[in-house]
């Protein structure tokens, strides 16, 4: 028979990890000060357009 010492597991300390995984907000916010203009300018030219089409 087969010693305990024997068996090995796929345990997850084996794989490779990332020092610091980024999260989704994080890689987002340095891009407001550019993305958060045009859309409010984008959505200010279809408001009026909306309203000069509906008058």
């Amino acid at each position: 028979m087969a010693s305990s010492t024997d068996h090995t597991t796929n345990a997850a300390h084996h794989s490779p990890t990332p020092e610091h995984e980024q999260d989704a907000i994080e890689a987002i916010v340095p891009m407001l000060p550019l993305v958060l203009p045009l859309v409010g300018g984008v959505l200010m030219f279809l408001l009026a357009f909306i309203a000069v089409f509906m008058a």
